[in-house]
């Protein structure tokens, strides 16, 4: 009779919990059992592992009873992660490996030859290991390994095959040590889309600046063709680029979905899901639960086009991450819990044809049917949006005669600049200000304070629209670099939540 025990990691939304495998070998009636609360690609492992050992010129212990346990066994495990240390678990309890595991985890797939494949969540695993302060050495397949060297100080190693993990734990004089994974350095990211590129729209162009500054969501409303979608696209390159924490957040969440990719790291994403997504695409869930659109824009952008066109419930379901930028998804039999602290840039049509307003074409639509379409965005929906812009039709002769404005990377640097002041002032971007943090860094003067005030009772406005403006109205003042905010700064901040002010 012989027992091994085996570390390694479970995924629960971002959190990875230990997991320890125990494998016992018995004498009695030949079987393979595997227990502790594992999915169906768990339990496949069972006949992937016989097959890679075999392949590898090892001996399967086909005449034991083998039981494997995965503790603890109230936690969930999904995926094909213990394919490698079942493995290991059953090589060191039948004697074919006598090197120590306790200063180990393992993770990793089994081909039935057995190669080693990469893993989902590689990130999130070595993420987890780096805050339980744990000194464990975490053993990946190659793919995964150069994700997860991303995370600093992490003690890791590489391995292509199940013979390069049985060789590096042979006794001390017979080792052959596993390689330490060494990432590439990203390539050059291509250019993005120039700001520069869009002909006119000047209040577009500086709600997307303000936008920018302080992290604010953004509606761009106007008939098809005025440039809505050119617009949101020139917002990653007016942001600026990732801080490590950032970068290393973005990465892992997209690791957990399997997207992640190496050649693009520290890069800000844009995230445009189709119009018929449904709400668990939008914000996640699924059993057991992954990230949704709005997590996979983690520090990017989410553009949503055409936005009365995605069913109501899947916009409904994005009022509460977008103000705790957190989103919890609750079953019956686990929680998980994802940032989806992004930008929601969204655009739509006036009404159903998309020519209201329109000095080109006559709008075909009665008024019912304005009011219908425009009525599917709720009201409170629409109140979580820091800005809502008019995107005007320019007549052909004025489009050929707009000045090109100014360069991305102009607008950046003042973007630059007053995210450093935010940052300097309060540990973070405008739009994340409330409560008290809102009345002691807004600076707004008594003269702005009565002006929003005033402005606000004329257009019933609720009381998070009135510090959504004050929040926009610092960043404008950030933007011109002033101290304090002005009434000019509140003007224009109400000027640029005027478009569907009727719903």
């Amino acid at each position: 009779m012989s027992l091994a025990l085996v570390h390694s990691r479970a995924l629960l939304g971002l959190q990875a919990p230990e997991v320890t495998v125990e494998v016992h070998l018995a004498n009695g009636l030949p079987s393979f059992t595997l227990v502790g609360l594992a999915d169906t690609e768990v339990k496949e492992a069972r006949e992937r592992v016989r097959s890679a050992l075999s392949s590898s010129g090892l001996d399967f212990p086909h005449n034991k009873r083998i039981t494997v346990n995965l503790a603890p066994a109230d936690l969930p495990k999904e995926g094909a992660r213990f394919d490698l240390p079942i493995a290991v678990g059953i090589l060191a309890a039948s004697g074919q490996l006598q090197g120590p595991l306790d200063d180990l985890e393992f993770a990793g797939e089994l081909s039935l030859a057995g190669d080693l494949r990469e893993v989902r969540g590689a990130l999130a695993m070595a993420v987890a290991l780096q805050r339980a302060g744990s000194r464990r050495t975490l053993v990946l397949p190659r793919t995964s390994a150069l994700e997860a060297a991303r995370v600093p100080g992490l003690s890791l190693r590489q391995a292509d095959h199940l013979l390069d993990v049985l060789q590096a734990l042979q006794p001390e004089g017979q080792a052959r040590p596993l390689a330490v994974p060494r990432p590439a350095e990203p390539p050059a990211a291509p250019p993005l889309p120039d700001l520069r590129e869009v002909k006119g729209q000047s209040q577009a162009k500086r709600a997307l600046e303000l936008a920018a500054a302080g992290s604010h969501s953004l509606l761009l409303v106007g008939p098809p063709g005025t440039g809505k979608s050119m617009l949101a696209q020139r917002l990653l390159g007016l942001l600026p680029p990732l801080q490590e924490r950032e970068a290393l957040e973005s990465a892992a969440i997209l690791s957990l979905a399997g997207q992640f990719d190496p050649g693009h790291w520290a890069r800000r994403v844009l995230r445009a899901p189709h119009h018929t997504a449904s709400a668990v695409a939008l914000v996640g869930g699924g059993s057991p639960p992954r990230p949704g659109e709005i997590s996979l824009a983690h520090h990017g952008v989410l553009f949503l086009d055409e936005l009365p066109e995605f069913p109501r419930a899947a916009l409904e379901a994005l009022r509460e991450p977008l103000d705790s930028g957190r989103i919890r998804v609750s079953r019956a039999a686990r929680q998980a819990e994802f940032p989806a602290r992004c930008q929601l840039v969204a655009a739509m049509n006036p009404c159903p044809c998309g020519h209201l307003g329109s000095p080109l074409r006559e709008c075909r639509c009665t008024p019912d049917a304005v009011s219908r379409y425009q009525g599917r965005l709720s009201g409170p929906l629409l109140d979580r949006i820091d800005l809502r812009v008019e995107v005007p039709v320019l007549a052909p002769e004025l489009l050929n005669a707009a000045a090109d404005g100014e360069p991305s990377a102009v607008v950046a640097e003042r973007v630059a600049a007053a995210r450093q002041a935010q940052w300097a002032r309060q540990g973070g971007p405008n739009a994340d200000l409330e409560g008290a943090a809102l009345d002691a860094h807004a600076r707004a003067l008594p003269a702005a304070l009565d002006f929003l005030h005033a402005a606000a009772r004329r257009l019933g406005w609720s009381g998070r629209s009135v510090h959504r403006v004050l929040r926009v109205a610092r960043s404008a003042a950030d933007v011109a670099g002033a101290a304090d905010v002005t009434v000019a700064h509140v003007a224009e901040a109400i000027q640029l939540r005027r478009a569907l002010a009727t719903i």
